[in-house]
């Protein structure tokens, strides 16, 4: 590839084109931000299916096997997701409406507790919040109807998620390449940090959610056999909190089994502690397995990814998230390394930490 013109000198020398590729690049920003949380989960869709893409093309042309993925992704994965959500959904309203209505037995609660060594007076607590709780559950139903309004502009969403699916399984290589001839950066930089953002895409959207899968179904298949009920809600609860480091499912089984206990089943409820822990521990084993070791992808980036990344880009954003911020800190030591020409001190340190321990 020829070198590239100094790009500050080429910039100076070409005002008009400069101006022209700035504005046309904010215009197609503007496009897209309605709709940004779809075409990222359609990028995230088509990262996690490209090498069943490639699989295909072997058999057949690339626009076929585009049509025969996204078909297959619509049907075993999009589908069931919608569904999934739907009815934990229900479910979680249909606790919400047991607890008002009183249908759980607050007495025997409490006597867990004090069995445990925690006085709790649940009934001063409800009085004291009562204001808060109303306000949630208002918020819950409101948010509920509020999903329903948007249903439409849901359907358009996710028919623009298949289309952007289809268009990166079909182009997806000439894109990164025009990506690669469009940026002004050396190619090396440019190959270091698509590598990068491979690991942290890798780790985030493949290993992280296949971790939270796991042990979501896993629990999800023991809540079945101990007879919980909500277990659609509470599998999906799972899932979104095994994604967080240092939470897991602890904020599930823990529940679950001081229901078992309150109902009068104490054998299923010390069952249920004990398979949660072996869920819990399997973490430990799955993680660094599936996902390994990412120089830019620690605890910090994921908690803060994660609920910066759902603010920012909907629900999308529990994998984006972390991957915007680890992609930030890739760029930004690259950007420093070039500037000062030397290495990361981060790990020059960790390198002098491993030979003084040795």
């Amino acid at each position: 590839m020829p070198d590239r013109p100094h790009s500050p000198d080429w910039i100076v020398e070409q005002p008009g084109l400069t101006a022209f590729a700035l504005l046309s690049g904010l215009l197609a920003l503007f496009v897209l931000l309605p709709y940004l949380q779809y075409v990222l989960f359609g990028v995230v869709l088509a990262y996690i299916m490209f090498p069943v893409q490639q699989r295909v093309e072997q058999y057949v042309r690339p626009t076929i096997a585009a049509v025969t993925v996204v078909v297959a992704t619509l049907l075993a994965v999009l589908i069931p997701l919608v569904y999934t959500i739907t009815v934990a959904v229900q479910q979680s309203l249909g606790v919400v409406r047991s607890i008002r209505q009183g249908d759980i037995n607050v007495n025997t609660i409490e006597n867990v507790f004090e069995t445990n060594g925690y006085a709790v007076d649940l009934v001063s607590l409800y009085e004291a919040n009562q204001d808060r709780i109303a306000t949630g559950i208002q918020e819950i139903t409101t948010g509920a109807l509020n999903l329903v309004g948007s249903l439409p502009k849901m359907f358009i969403g996710l028919t623009v998620t298949l289309f952007v699916l289809f268009a990166l399984l079909r182009d997806g290589k000439r894109l990164v390449n025009w990506f690669q001839w469009v940026l002004p950066i050396e190619d090396e930089i440019l190959e270091e940090l698509r590598d990068g953002l491979d690991q942290l895409m890798w780790a985030s959207v493949v290993g992280n959610v296949a971790v939270a899968g796991i042990q979501a179904v896993l629990l999800g298949i023991g809540l079945v056999i101990a007879g919980v009920p909500a277990v659609i809600f509470l599998t999906v609860a799972t899932f979104i909190l095994t994604l967080l480091p240092l939470v897991g499912a602890f904020g599930i089984w823990i529940p679950a089994a001081a229901y078992l206990v309150t109902v009068g089943r104490p054998t299923a409820g010390a069952v249920m502690v004990v398979y949660g822990l072996l869920v819990t521990f399997s973490d430990s084993y799955l993680r660094p397995a599936l996902i390994g070791q990412t120089a830019a992808f620690n605890s910090a980036i994921v908690v803060i990814g994660i609920f910066g990344g759902l603010i920012a880009f909907g629900a999308v954003g529990l994998f984006i998230g972390p991957v915007v911020l680890g992609g930030a800190k890739l760029t930004l030591d690259e950007f420093a390394r070039e500037l000062t020409g030397d290495p990361d001190p981060a790990q020059s340190l960790e390198s002098t930490d491993r030979s003084s321990s040795e």
